[in-house]
């Protein structure tokens, strides 16, 4: 099936998810429901062995269209965006990001939700949602459980960008190759996997999964409450996105 913003290839049992929304990858409503529609039907395919998300263009990804984020589409935005972790959560086969340019915001979320994240060394990470006046629900979830405390709030409450390097140091990251190189990188990257059998990969990150205290469904969901009933009342946080759209400085009134 061919789809507007994203392009999709199953090769060799492992199946491929190219974001291809030029030039940035910003995630909209419509590329996110694609990509929900072919994480749902990959979900039940037992011959795969591992998912990979690339992408075309300049950046992996910019993150989430701000202009969708506002108003009486938040709610239908947050559960379109949510609805790719939950159905990336049920997947017992690894899933890898190759990771090029900006990896921000939701592209960021979506390339470290993944189990395994390779990037070109020009690659920049972070979440500067809270620069706009708000916050990453995905990155409140899984930050400080892949990174610690003390980075995790460093990234989410600075809002600052990161190397590929400094995203390798801070365990975001899993392997940082030349730019010109990541492509044959990614390649070999996975091939060790790919060679592996498909039902004991599922059942080894099974176990993985089970050692995880808090399973994703009941903290994302409180999250979203405070996102959308708390959040998204104050004034300050809609002032800082239609600042962001306006191309203009927010002028924060501490409520």
């Amino acid at each position: 099936m061919e789809y507007k913003n994203i392009k999709t290839e199953i090769k060799d049992r492992l199946g491929i998810i190219t974001l291809n929304r030029p030039p940035l990858n910003v995630l909209n409503i419509e590329m996110m429901n694609e990509m929900n529609q072919v994480l749902e039907d990959w979900q039940g395919n037992d011959k795969l062995k591992m998912v990979l998300f690339n992408a075309e263009g300049k950046a992996f990804s910019a993150g989430v269209d701000v202009g969708e984020h506002m108003g009486d589409m938040a709610p239908k935005m947050i559960e379109t965006f949510h609805r790719m972790f939950r159905l990336m959560d049920g997947f017992e086969i690894p899933i890898c990001a190759s990771v090029f340019g900006s990896c921000l915001g939701g592209g960021c979320e979506l390339a470290i939700f993944c189990d395994l994240v390779i990037a070109g060394e020009g690659a920049k990470f972070g979440q500067p949602e809270i620069q706009v006046g708000v916050f990453p629900p995905i990155a409140v979830f899984l930050m400080p459980r892949i990174m610690g405390m003390k980075n995790a709030v460093d990234l989410i409450l600075s809002g600052r960008i990161v190397s590929a390097r400094d995203a390798m140091a801070m365990g975001l990251v899993n392997r940082v190759v030349k730019d010109e190189e990541l492509s044959k990188e990614t390649e070999e990257f996975i091939k060790p996997y790919l060679r592996l059998s498909a039902s004991v990969l599922r059942i080894t990150k099974r176990a993985i999964k089970s050692s995880i205290s808090d399973p994703l469904e009941p903290p994302l969901k409180r999250i979203e409450d405070i996102y959308l009933n708390q959040l998204m009342k104050t004034h300050d946080a809609n002032e800082g996105l239609q600042a962001f759209l306006d191309k203009r400085k927010p002028q924060w009134k501490d409520e």
